[in-house]
């Protein structure tokens, strides 16, 4: 999957992942291959990004995420990597 994490200030994440868990305003959500579109809204807590050199974790503070044919964009305000 292709995947970017942006703030309104810069890109903090670009490239492949395998999986992706974040806070869904109503609770986690995980986004596997071939997910369903899907545009949601986030909550405060831990992003999680699987990738095939290792895991990136950023805690984030709510955002928008959308999801279409294995692309998957990330909106957030703050993202501080962990």
């Amino acid at each position: 999957m292709d995947i970017k994490v942006l703030t309104p200030d810069k890109e903090i994440f670009k490239g492949d992942a395998t999986q992706v868990k974040l806070p869904g305003a109503d609770g986690g959500m995980e986004i596997l291959k071939d997910h369903a579109p899907l545009i949601s809204t986030l909550g405060n807590g831990v992003l999680s990004i699987n990738t095939n050199n290792g895991t990136k974790n950023f805690t984030v503070d709510g955002g928008v995420i959308e999801v279409v044919n294995n692309k998957i964009t990330i909106l957030v305000e703050v993202a501080t990597e962990n």
